[in-house]
C-alpha cells in the first residue's frame, strides 16, 4: 500500500506527517495519509494571504512604504535596513519567492485577518483559520521562550513543548485536504494565474521540489517553516499534462534547526503518491 510507504518514508526521516495528493483534473484520484488531521501552516499561510488578495478590490499596482517599524526577517525587505516602497502585487511576489515577514504582514495589515478567513470560508476551508501574522509568530515564541533565549532556547524540548506557535489550536493552522482543496482554485480560476506564476517562482529546491529533478516536470510551491515544523504545498506538473495538487506537513522529532532528511522526505513522498495516481487503474 502506497499510504504504508508514505509513512515508513516519514518514520525514515525522522518525523510525523499529514499529506494530501490529488489528481486537478480527476479529483477522484487521491491519497491521504491523515490529511484531517488540523496541522500548523508556518508560512504556507502567506498562500491563503495571496488568494485574499487578489480576491479582494484592492488595485495591485498601488504602492506602499514599509519603514522601520516593519516586520523583520532574514529575507526580502525583513532584512533590508531602509524603507521600502513597493506595489502590493511585488509584496504578493516577495511574500512567496523568498518568503518575506515583512511583506506578508505589510499585505495582512492591509486586507485584515477577517477577510482572509472570509475567504477561506467562501471557499470551503473550514478547518483552516488564520489569526496570526508573521511577526506574531516570533513575538509568541519569544513570550513562551521566556526566561530562556531564543534562539538557544528553540533546540530545547521543554521550551518547544510550551510554544503557542507549533500548536494547531493557537496558531495558524489547516489541513492537508483543505490545503489541496486551495490549491485546486488557484489552478482553476484565471484570475489566481498571477499567485501561479509566483509559486513557480519559490527559490526553496530541497523540499517539494527535490523529489523530481526532471527538467520537464514542473514544481510550484510554497514551504513552510518552524522549530521542529517543514511543511510544502505545491503542484506538480508533467509533461503529459497531468496535474497534481500536494500538501505535506512534517513535525521532527529532532530539536536540530538543519535537518536534511526532514527536508527531503517531503519531496520523497510527494513522488511516492504522485506515482501511485499515475498508475492506469489507482486505487
Amino acid at each position: 500500500m502506497t499510504a504504508a510507504r508514505v509513512r515508513a518514508a516519514f518514520a525514515d526521516a525522522g518525523v510525523t506527517g499529514t499529506l494530501h495528493v490529488i489528481d486537478l483534473d480527476h479529483p477522484d484520484r487521491q491519497l491521504s495519509v491523515g490529511a484531517d488531521v488540523p496541522v500548523v501552516l508556518a508560512s504556507v499561510f502567506k498562500v491563503p494571504l495571496l488568494v485574499a488578495l487578489h480576491h479582494s478590490a484592492h488595485d495591485l499596482t498601488r504602492r506602499i512604504t514599509l519603514g522601520h517599524d516593519r516586520s523583520t526577517g532574514p529575507t526580502g525587505i525583513g532584512g533590508m535596513l531602509d524603507p521600502v516602497t513597493m506595489s502590493l502585487r511585488d509584496l504578493a511576489y516577495l511574500a512567496v519567492t523568498v518568503s518575506d515577514n515583512a511583506a506578508a504582514d505589510a499585505l495582512v495589515d492591509l486586507i485584515g485577518l477577517d477577510e482572509i478567513n472570509h475567504t477561506l470560508h467562501d471557499l470551503g476551508l473550514t478547518r483552516t483559520l488564520v489569526v496570526h501574522r508573521a511577526r506574531d509568530f516570533m513575538r509568541t515564541m519569544a513570550e513562551d521562550a521566556a526566561p530562556a533565549e531564543p534562539p538557544a532556547a528553540l533546540t530545547d524540548p521543554v521550551v518547544l513543548s510550551r510554544l503557542r506557535a507549533l500548536d494547531p489550536d493557537q496558531t495558524n493552522r489547516g489541513t492537508a485536504r483543505d490545503l489541496t482543496t486551495l490549491l485546486r482554485h488557484i489552478w482553476q480560476h484565471d484570475d489566481c494565474a498571477p499567485i501561479r506564476h509566483i509559486m513557480a517562482r519559490q527559490v526553496w529546491p530541497h523540499r517539494l521540489a527535490s523529489g523530481f529533478p526532471f527538467d520537464d516536470v514542473r514544481v510550484a510551491g510554497k514551504t513552510g517553516t518552524l522549530p521542529t515544523t517543514r511543511n510544502e504545498i505545491g503542484v506538480v506538473e508533467y509533461p503529459d499534462g497531468g496535474r497534481y495538487a500536494v500538501a505535506i506537513f512534517t513535525r521532527s522529532a529532532s530539536t536540530a534547526f538543519t535537518l536534511p532528511p526532514a527536508d527531503a522526505v517531503i519531496g520523497t513522498t510527494a513522488r511516492l503518491a504522485i506515482h501511485h495516481l499515475r498508475q492506469p487503474h489507482p486505487r
